[in-house]
């Protein structure tokens, strides 16, 4: 979320100071110890707001099910109150479907930003490059050769996501992975692993298909601490290390040679951002399934977000901040569970899977972004 002030701009030592860099304000704080922070105004407002509405969304999805609790009752549980019923509906059915929820997706949020940002394409997302198919048919191939259990599946998943991952990478690979040859062959991929899912579906039998068609649509019913534990190890790990590579990322959107030029090793932060994000999104679907589009939406809702009022309309060759990894992660989260919450509350408790719901939703918005696109002559 930080932001660049403008070369030759001082800033007074001990205090802090807002600056406007284009359109955009930041703030440059320098501590007596000589620390220098800089925070973008406007995205830092913006992931308070996001990281307070995904909270929220979290506590009404708790409190959602054929037990409702008000968000007093669900808080008085959370910090050890309530009675003892209370306390098991909280704790062991309802937190860990929360908690994974909120994982997969910053999980997604921040996996599509990173891919969004490598290939410079809005369109460049683990839905449409072919990793979720993969993942897909990894399970596929657990459940219906195998008849795994639950943690075979889940290994499956990771398997055939970064099989399928470590394969795009090397067949877009020609001194170097450029934006649109890795989408075009991740495009390419999703066939062929789209036409395998197909092939493995015809090979089951019916409680195999069932299982697997349930799997594939992508839902948090069932969600337990077997689920969060490893993910959240998972996150621990990759998260901290791409937000690290932030700086680099948000060059490498000016194009490799501006990049090298400022010093960043550009095939380097290549491979490492986008194997962590593979392995982050390979353990995001382990989890609760393909749930598409909000690796896609996440990144541009965050970005458009934090764009000024001027530049929102998405016409033109409008500026976009970089890569936004902490907001696109919020914003995934929030994503994810206010659309498990709102299948609830319009279906009932269990009745529809949140990756309907997200599939329907991010359906319309792809369908916006690329006539979006295609006006302002980018597509």
């Amino acid at each position: 979320m930080s932001a660049t002030v403008k070369s030759g701009e001082a800033v007074g030592p001990g205090a802090g100071k807002t600056r406007a860099t284009g359109a955009r304000r930041v703030r440059a704080i320098r501590t007596k110890g000589g620390l220098s922070v800089r925070l973008d105004v406007r995205a830092t407002a913006v992931g308070l707001l996001l990281l307070a509405v995904a909270l929220a969304a979290a506590v009404a999805l708790i409190g959602s099910g054929d037990y409702p609790m008000t968000p007093a009752e669900v808080l008085a549980a959370l910090t050890g109150g309530g009675d003892a019923g209370q306390q098991y509906i909280v704790h062991d059915l309802r937190l860990p479907r929360v908690l994974v929820g909120l994982l997969v997706g910053v999980a997604f949020g921040v996996s599509g930003a990173v891919f969004q940002t490598v290939s410079r394409n809005p369109l460049g997302s683990p839905d449409v490059l072919g990793f979720a198919q993969g993942s897909s048919v990894g399970a596929l191939a657990a459940i219906v050769y195998f008849q795994a259990d639950a943690f075979g599946v889940a290994a499956g998943a990771v398997a055939g996501g970064v099989g399928t991952g470590l394969a795009i990478f090397l067949l877009a690979w020609k001194r170097g992975i450029h934006g649109y040859r890795f989408v075009l062959v991740g495009i390419g991929a999703s066939a062929m692993l789209y036409a395998m899912v197909l092939f493995l579906m015809t090979k089951a039998n019916i409680v195999e298909a069932t299982r697997a068609t349930t799997w594939m649509t992508g839902s948090l019913n069932g969600r337990d601490w077997d689920q969060v534990q490893p993910l959240a190890a998972v996150c621990a790990v990759l998260v901290p290390l791409l937000l690290f590579f932030g700086r680099p990322l948000r060059m490498l959107e000016m194009g490799d040679d501006a990049a090298s030029a400022l010093g960043v090793r550009v095939d380097r932060v290549r491979v490492v951002v986008l194997l962590a994000a593979v392995v982050l999104v390979a353990a995001a679907t382990a989890a609760a399934g393909p749930i598409s589009f909000v690796a896609l939406t996440a990144p541009q809702l965050a970005r458009r977000l934090t764009l000024p009022r001027r530049l929102r309309g998405g016409g033109g060759s409008a500026p976009m901040p970089g890569p936004n990894l902490v907001l696109s992660g919020l914003m995934g989260a929030v994503l994810l569970v206010a659309a498990d919450w709102a299948s609830q509350r319009l279906f009932g408790a269990d009745q529809l899977p949140v990756g309907v719901l997200t599939g329907v939703l991010g359906g319309g918005y792809l369908l916006w972004l690329l006539a979006t696109e295609r006006k302002a002559g980018r597509v």
